[in-house]
């Protein structure tokens, strides 16, 4: 198949290039600074040259959109809203005036659409959208907002022969330097990967492996479209989370981090409180009922399996995963 990646040059684009170029498959990115070989030039908001490489494709999975780990500065968050429905949009345009457009559309979503919550998980059909939970940031909605609205340009494009899925994602947790799993890790290695805030968060996430596998299921179901939880069914609270992971590296002891300390490490690190903070409860509903079994449904098995795989060196790619905020 020829699979056509908007904004592949960040860790996600990087997990699924890898793994379906190895399975054979022609993929071709588009990214703001081609460097490599399948590399094309686009700049997320108009239509150019780079639409011909969507005509004839088979599969389009538009993963485009500023990096969420900055600072949340009115400036930044517009920039992620600007950048995630731009891209939607002008993807829409480019399968829509394609004489042969793709049979399938995946759409990059997040599962930071559902609300921050405790008392129960969000599937498709009975989860909770954010935006106006109490006792929140104010701000946290915005980032909800955004969710909606790239979903939304998805949902509106006129590309009737092209079947629609929007991946609510949760953290993809891979091997490669750059990823959010090497940042949890680094902090695990020096003894500061303890709960944060009493870490009673919940924590969601996917192995790499089962995201590409979910992806390749979701691009052969044709009776399956619309919103999809990409997230493994385990999600756990952030202090087991990371007990499990500083178990998995050998580390025995975390230092726990108050709300403060938090704060002032996130504005250390230029990112934000919400990525911590926010208790994001999500199960892959729809993914189950359609049959899909996980290869890492738990946490302390999925993350012995990808320190293993850090400590062999797999999966490295520094130079791809350096443009994470550039595609």
């Amino acid at each position: 198949m020829k699979i056509v990646i908007p904004g592949g040059t960040g860790q996600v684009g990087t997990v699924l290039r890898r793994a379906l170029a190895a399975a054979g498959h022609d993929v071709v990115i588009l990214t703001r600074r081609p460097v490599r070989k399948g590399e094309v030039r686009w700049d997320g908001e108009h239509l150019g040259p780079w639409a011909e490489e969507i005509a004839g494709s088979d599969v389009v999975i538009n993963l485009a959109g500023r990096s969420v780990s900055c600072r949340y500065t009115p400036a930044n968050l517009q920039a992620m809203m600007d950048s995630r429905v731009n891209s939607a949009r002008v993807v829409g345009e480019a399968i829509a005036a394609a004489a042969q457009p793709p049979r399938v559309w995946l759409q990059m979503s997040t599962a930071t659409v559902y609300a921050h919550r405790f008392d129960a998980p969000n599937d498709e059909a009975t989860g909770v959208i954010g935006g106006s939970e109490p006792g929140v940031p104010g701000y946290w909605a915005y980032s909800v907002e955004i969710a909606r609205n790239w979903e939304r340009a998805q949902e509106d494009a006129d590309t009737p022969r092209t079947r629609k899925v929007a991946l609510r994602s949760a953290m993809v947790m891979s091997p490669d330097r750059g990823g959010v799993l090497d940042v949890l890790l680094r902090l695990a290695r020096i003894g500061l990967g303890g709960p944060v805030a009493g870490g009673a968060q919940y924590v969601s996430w996917i192995h790499e492996r089962d995201f590409v596998r979910a992806v390749e299921f979701l691009v052969d179901r044709e009776d399956l479209d619309g919103p999809v939880n990409l997230a493994a069914p385990g999600p756990l609270p952030h202090r087991a989370f990371m007990r499990a992971l500083r178990t998995a590296w050998g580390m025995p002891v975390g230092l726990p981090a108050t709300r403060r300390m938090a704060e002032l490490g996130a504005f250390a690190l230029r990112s934000d409180t919400e990525l911590l903070l926010k208790s994001r409860r999500v199960v892959p509903g729809r993914l189950l009922d359609a049959g899909f079994a996980f290869e890492h449904a738990r946490w302390p098995e999925a993350a012995a399996d990808l320190v293993r795989q850090v400590r062999d060196g797999r999966g490295r790619d520094p130079r791809a995963v350096s443009q994470l905020n550039r595609a």
